[in-house]
């Protein structure tokens, strides 16, 4: 009699164990989904963020065109940055206070009407670097309280439990959105048919229906009477974090990190078009290729987001930062400059998403939005250095400017390695000094 085959279960319909172990990957990596509400929201952070990346992308690209230089890039960054750090902590304030979907629909509307009226300008050879700027500061406007808004509005539709994985999960959006933004915005730029102004036209049509998926959601109520001011609030979530040690460092490593490391964006188009010779719908496969970094990595980190490993990653992702940011700038040619992005953008992604989780681990529920505010000043940090970053890269090269963000990466993650182990000897021994 012949013998039977040999099986890989344990009891009888037991499933493989690579069965079970893929099983409890994809519940621990998509556990957020469960719930309705947050892919609803989900959605519509992944349709608006498209329109965002296509936006970044499309006035690099017009600016560039206008000017032939750096600085006009930079000047239209710097407006959005301007715009967020003068508004950030107050949008934080309102999500803590104002119903998250309202606001949301009032600023993703005139963000919407914003991109058309740009569209406008370029379809009837009005636009100008100026109006870039103006545009990129109304963006920036909205922005500061979208992105806090939203963030505190998954705290809401979200349990404990599952929080930091649906943070973990609105980065991988993110970072999805930047590899479909960058590349659909490069195909409409390089199409005549299409062009600058209706590249504008179908970013503004996506808002439209990011404001329909936004009425799908239940509100949240107002809690506006018997609240202090709006300064007194702001100032409540500072001192927030600046009573929690942990907390001040992951805010602070994140704001240095950001300030000086993401102005990477500012010389892109230039060095792909000065230092390696190619096109926008190039300049596009770029920002896609650092985009799918990112995407891979994210979703490689949202099931550890709430695991202990996470400030541990979260330290090897900063370096990585630093290190793929010199690589770029040596890179050789397009093919070597495609692999150092995708580094790039798979560091970028888990510094973001791992740094994210672990301040809403951190901060006390009634914090989220203002918390989450200050996570916005970065990004407008980030925005105000790209004018000099655009300055300097005209004076020394995209190439060396690059390498000089990365070097600056490294000196400040070294700066908080510092830092972070003199606090812990001092938690340890207060009597030292």
């Amino acid at each position: 009699m012949s013998e039977l085959p040999t099986t890989h279960t344990t009891r009888a319909g037991a499933p493989p164990a690579s069965g079970r172990a893929a099983s409890r990957w994809v519940g621990s990596t998509f556990g957020a989904f469960t719930i309705r509400d947050f892919r609803v929201l989900w959605i519509g952070t992944a349709l608006a963020g498209v329109a965002f990346m296509m936006s970044a992308t499309a006035q690099s690209v017009v600016a560039f065109d206008l000017t032939g230089n750096n600085r006009a890039v930079g000047l239209v960054m710097f407006g959005q940055g301007l715009a967020m750090l003068i508004l950030a902590p107050f949008g934080g304030a309102l999500a803590d206070r104002l119903s998250k979907r309202l606001l949301l629909l009032i600023c993703q509307s005139i963000i919407g009407l914003t991109m058309f009226t740009i569209g406008v300008l370029i379809a009837t050879d009005h636009i100008s670097v100026l109006y870039l700027a103006v545009g990129s500061f109304i963006m920036g406007m909205m922005f500061s309280f979208i992105g806090p808004t939203r963030q505190a509005y998954v705290g809401d539709l979200v349990d404990a439990d599952r929080r930091g994985n649906a943070i973990a999960m609105t980065q991988v959006a993110n970072n999805l959105t930047r590899v479909v933004g960058p590349f659909i915005a490069g195909v409409l730029l390089g199409w005549r048919i299409v062009g600058a102004a209706g590249t504008y036209f179908v970013m503004a049509g996506i808002f439209v229906v990011v404001a329909a998926m936004l009425l799908q959601l239940p509100p949240t109520s107002s809690q506006r009477g018997g609240r202090p001011s709006m300064m007194t609030e702001v100032a409540l979530g500072v001192g927030h974090v600046v009573k929690n040690p942990p907390l001040l460092h992951l805010m602070l490593g994140f704001l240095l990190i950001m300030l000086v490391g993401f102005p990477y964006m500012t010389v892109l188009p230039g060095f792909a078009r000065e230092s390696l010779g190619i096109g926008t719908g190039a300049y596009g496969v770029l920002l896609g290729v650092s985009a799918v970094g990112g995407l891979i990595t994210s979703l490689a980190v949202a099931a550890m987001a709430d695991s202990p490993l996470a400030s541990r990653l979260l330290l090897l992702s900063s370096v990585g930062i630093g290190v793929a940011l010199i690589l770029t700038g040596v890179a050789p040619n397009f093919v070597a400059a495609l692999v150092t992005m995708f580094i790039v953008g798979g560091a970028f992604s888990a510094f973001q998403t791992l740094n994210n989780a672990l301040v809403m681990r951190g901060s006390e529920p009634a914090y989220y939005g203002r918390v989450m505010s200050i996570i916005m000043i970065a990004f407008s940090g980030s925005s105000l250095v790209a004018l000099p970053v655009g300055l300097l890269a005209d004076a020394i090269g995209e190439r060396a400017t690059l390498v000089v963000l990365g070097l600056a990466v490294l000196l400040v993650v070294g700066g908080l390695r510092v830092w972070a182990a003199r606090d812990a000897r001092l938690a340890h021994d207060p009597a030292r000094v």
